[in-house]
């Protein structure tokens, strides 16, 4: 990988409270290239096993607070990382949304409702490009460096055979774009740093968990092995890769 000459990088993982993202800062805690790793969390309450985690690892590990549909918020949570170091290696933003309490994936038009295509698009869209330009100081650096954000199959535009879906796939497809957009100009600011989009496949967290009913066994994945999988992918990245959309087993999809 483009870590894999680099001792004591630095690691951040954006939404590390469950899920994908807490089955990061676990494999990553194990991995003794990297010094430090930053894990952020939207709700202290729900967060306890990142919490937890820190607390066993306090050196290595710290938490911080972040939402990443409030600007304020990312610059914040940033500042807070660059009094301690000054440069990151490899982040992942494993934030994303598909349904909660109101919101559910809409099957057909007559259930487009224009709030709740605005919630898909702020927290799996506009934050991914938040978190971009706020974190550029810290890739601008000569060491090799990966950013990347969880996407998914359902926003590629060329695989959509079944319709529906709306708002989480075009938020989706809107976070492509952002990231290959961000790779083209990260080409210029900061040239070492690759910018990618994952589709981890389907996962068995609470984000997936109302779905699953139709999923072949052998195609739900456990986090622990969605992490294993997407990790295989990223120590195989180099710079040529940069702006490309790549599924779990390190194949290219079409945007």
């Amino acid at each position: 990988m483009s870590i894999d000459r680099i001792n004591n990088a630095n690691a951040l993982i954006i939404g590390s409270s469950g899920g994908i993202g807490l089955a990061f800062v676990k494999q990553l805690l194990q991995d003794e290239r990297f010094t430090k790793i930053y894990g952020t969390y939207r709700h202290h309450d729900s967060s306890s096993e990142l919490i937890a985690l820190a607390n066993n690892y306090p050196n290595r590990l710290v938490c911080l607070s972040m939402d990443i549909t409030d600007e304020l918020q990312v610059s914040e949570a940033v500042k807070q990382i660059s009094v301690e170091i000054d440069k990151l290696h490899l982040v992942i933003n494993c934030v994303g949304l598909l349904h909660d309490g109101s919101l559910q994936p809409e099957k057909s038009l007559k259930q487009i409702n224009s709030e709740h295509l605005m919630r898909y698009f702020q927290v799996n869209s506009i934050g991914g490009v938040l978190l971009a330009k706020h974190l550029l100081p810290l890739f601008r650096h000569s060491d090799r460096s990966i950013f990347a954000s969880i996407s998914a199959k359902i926003g590629s535009i060329g695989d959509n055979q079944l319709g529906g879906w709306y708002g989480y796939r075009a938020s989706k497809a809107a976070l492509n774009m952002f990231m290959r957009t961000v790779a083209i100009e990260y080409s210029r600011k900061s040239p070492q740093t690759i910018v990618v989009t994952l589709h981890p496949g389907t996962t068995n967290t609470r984000l997936s968990k109302p779905f699953q009913k139709n999923v072949p066994a052998d195609k739900l994945f456990p986090v622990e092995r969605t992490v294993t999988q997407l990790l295989g992918v990223i120590e195989k990245l180099d710079t040529g890769d940069s702006g490309q959309f790549f599924s779990w087993d390190g194949s290219k999809l079409p945007w």
